[in-house]
């Protein structure tokens, strides 16, 4: 009986084991394909396209200069730019508030406060040449992770969390 009893309990062990494993690989391997394009003027004045960053890793940010968890994500993306910056990685923030103003005022302060290490391109959403594939930005913050070959393989609405920065290592150690 002791023996039966074990060999049951093997054989449900096992087909655990194989469909938590499975379930893991779908999850790992499911990504959101689609076709992205975003072009626009940084707060610079430069010209900004985003499939001039094939081949990288791109962190996309929309946010709101008013918005308290978009500063604290922001803060800590900048500080993840200047640490991977060389690992093919790009941070680029879309700001989404309603006047030119201010995003212009945003943008001054940040050219003002934050390390030039920690800058990268910040695009105001208003005044995009053109943006599709990202679907509707209806929260701040809304952040995506497009992987080297150029798909969305994250989408995140709110504060960015662990799970998503392990995604975003991942996405870099292809």
């Amino acid at each position: 009986m002791k023996k039966t009893l074990l060999i049951a309990l093997g054989f449900i062990l096992s087909a655990h084991l194989s469909l938590a494993s499975a379930y893991s690989a779908q999850a790992k391997s499911s990504t959101i394909t689609t076709t992205t394009k975003l072009i626009g003027v940084d707060s610079n004045g430069v010209a900004f396209d985003l499939k001039n960053y094939s081949g990288k890793t791109v962190l996309l940010s929309f946010y709101s200069a008013g918005c308290s968890v978009c500063a604290r994500d922001l803060k800590l993306m900048r500080e993840f730019y200047r640490d991977n910056m060389n690992k093919k990685f790009v941070l680029v923030g879309i700001n989404t508030d309603k006047t030119k103003g201010d995003f212009e005022t945003y943008a001054k302060i940040v050219a003002l406060s934050a390390p030039k290490n920690q800058q990268f391109p910040l695009l105001w959403k208003a005044n995009l040449k053109a943006i599709e594939g990202f679907g509707n930005i209806s929260s701040d913050p809304t952040h995506f992770v497009i992987n080297s070959k150029g798909e969305i393989i994250l989408r995140r609405e709110g504060t960015f969390k662990g799970e998503d920065w392990d995604n975003l290592w991942e996405s870099l150690s292809q």
